[in-house]
């Protein structure tokens, strides 16, 4: 079952303080970035980036093999992680791991790493403590195998440039790795495996793989670098990168990667450019294969952006008895209200119509202007907005027994005379939601920023809803009873790209008919652009998302 619509107002009330937060570390890794970047430029010869980049351009293709051996690193990971939970995907453990890589290099203070959790909890149902507890297992086995192997490969290296720290770092991770141990154990779910050899093995492994962008980088700037000195550099700079401030770790990456080949007897300018070389290649993987992995495998971490390819129909049923109840949604419309009202027709296809005006806390007398042309009123406490009044409209004509429910805007914009064309299709068995077409019609009258907006918009909507659709704006539309008791508006500023994505994400018939349309003579439109954006693109997700 679906969620009901939440009230948009609600807010945690330490959100804007979190907010604060997270500007200022913002802020604070982006001044760190510009710091390093501006001392780098004072003492280093760009001759030293030129060497990278005409090395890189010269090796291709070991560059390119190097690089491939860093996504096999990846995959590695995926593998292990899904061996720790099996109910994973290798998909989604990939795009969760791509996913954080691409965090850490466009956030500071290494942010990026909640996002391998965060990334799973979105895109699939596995229990919030599984996910966690083995993705912090086995990112700090990750940095305690990184070290083991920088005192194993190079323990002069480790020595020199860490100190006594590596083996408090070192402890420290361990500690982290046996607690996610145990939390693991004590959580006793069918969901988990505990971790083996093989995923020791397989995180071992990675770091070797990923060693292989260091060699080449070394290769293509001319330097020489053993394959176990590789192991050694990459090995220090990763544990270095742990306490990273800037965006990627820029400035602290070239700075450990350099200190450690000048301590391998690498001279500091050729061990510069071998850094910025192997950092360069990765950051441009991670922003690459990163933005990837926010949208594959489905659902993407953003959730559905689309609606699914294949939805069943809704099968065809017989019209039931009952009037047909046209509202209309209206907010201090006492300019045109009686006159649309009273040019509704008594009658159409044999059935009697009934109007409903929706007041939603009008503050003029469109509610007397609407009662004495005939019309039952719905008077809203306060101004809600449209989808609320339509949303509240749906439902008591619903209650009210129609056998087609219709709304049209209240502000003359639409013809009443033209209802038979609109309810036609559902009479007659051929349609579930029907919606006037003003493109696919005649238009009066049109300001061209608006004509403009809504052609913009309604290409949009067929995207999103992967069918041709000629108005996604329309404010006149009808439904049978059985798409009106099922539709839902999840917002209350708008209702039209929700509603059709909720109906037609529900299987229900689809139809266009053409229109009349002429600019509004009375009043002003509520609708904004930049406002509009900012309310609908958010409910739009939702809604894609709560199929």
């Amino acid at each position: 079952m679906r969620r009901h619509y939440r009230n948009r107002h609600h807010r945690p009330r330490d959100q804007p303080t979190r907010t604060s937060l997270k500007r200022i570390r913002l802020l604070l890794g982006l001044a760190a970035l510009v710091a390093t970047a501006a001392y780098l430029t004072t003492v280093v010869d760009d001759g030293v980036f030129r060497a990278a980049w005409d090395g890189a351009q010269s090796s291709r293709l070991p560059m390119l093999a190097a690089l491939a051996l860093y996504a096999g690193a990846f995959l590695l990971r995926a593998a292990a992680w899904r061996a720790v939970l099996p109910g994973l995907s290798l998909g989604q453990s990939w795009a969760a791991l791509h996913v954080a890589l691409l965090g850490n290099h466009v956030l500071p203070f290494r942010l990026g790493e909640a996002l391998r959790a965060t990334s799973v909890l979105r895109r699939t149902s596995l229990p919030r403590d599984a996910v966690i507890a083995s993705a912090v297992t086995l990112r700090a086995s990750d940095l305690a195998a990184i070290l083991v192997l920088a005192l194993v490969a190079a323990p002069r290296l480790a020595g020199e440039l860490m100190g006594g720290w590596v083996w408090f770092v070192l402890a420290g991770v361990l500690g982290v790795a046996t607690g996610g141990l145990l939390w693991l154990r004590a959580l006793k779910s069918a969901a988990i495996v505990l971790p083996g050899l093989r995923v020791a093995i397989a995180t071992l492994a990675a770091w070797l793989l990923e060693s292989a962008v260091m060699w080449q980088a070394a290769r293509a700037v001319g330097v020489h670098l053993s394959v176990v000195d590789a192991i050694a550099v990459t090995a220090v700079t990763i544990a270095a990168q742990t306490v990273a401030v800037t965006p990627g770790g820029i400035g602290s990456y070239e700075a450990a990667a350099t200190a450690a080949m000048t301590v391998l007897g690498i001279a500091a300018a050729p061990a510069l450019a071998v850094a910025v070389l192997a950092h360069a290649t990765k950051t441009a993987y991670s922003l690459v294969v990163g933005a990837l992995a926010l949208m594959a495998p489905a659902p993407g971490y953003f959730g559905r952006l689309r609606l699914a390819r294949s939805v069943g129909a809704m099968p065809a049923a017989a019209v039931p008895d009952g009037p047909v109840i046209i509202f209309f949604p209206a907010h201090d419309e006492q300019e045109s209200v009686a006159d649309v009202v009273r040019r509704t027709p008594a009658a159409v296809c044999g059935r009697p119509v009934s109007s409903l005006v929706i007041d939603d806390g009008s503050t003029d007398h469109t509610a007397a202007r609407a009662r004495a042309a005939g019309a039952k009123v719905i008077s809203l406490p306060r101004n809600q907005g449209l989808g609320a009044a339509v949303r509240r409209g749906l439902a008591e004509a619903v209650d009210r027994g129609a056998a087609v429910v219709v709304f049209a805007d209240a502000d003359g914009e639409y013809a009443p005379e033209e209802l038979a064309t609109v309810v036609g299709p559902i009479l007659t068995g051929n349609a579930d939601y029907v919606v006037g077409s003003r493109f696919a019609g005649r238009i009066d009258s049109m300001r061209p920023h608006r004509r403009v907006g809504n052609m913009v918009l309604t290409a949009a909507l067929s995207v999103v809803a992967r069918r041709r659709i000629s108005d996604g704006q329309s404010g006149y539309r009808a439904f049978s009873r059985a798409a009106a008791s099922a539709a839902e508006v999840v917002h209350d500023y708008n209702y039209a790209q929700v509603l059709t994505l909720d109906l037609l994400g529900k299987g229900f018939r689809y139809a266009e008919v053409p229109i009349s349309y002429h600019f509004r003579q009375t009043g002003s439109s509520f609708i904004r652009l930049g406002r509009y954006l900012r309310k609908v693109v958010p409910a739009v997700v939702r809604e894609l998302n709560a199929q």
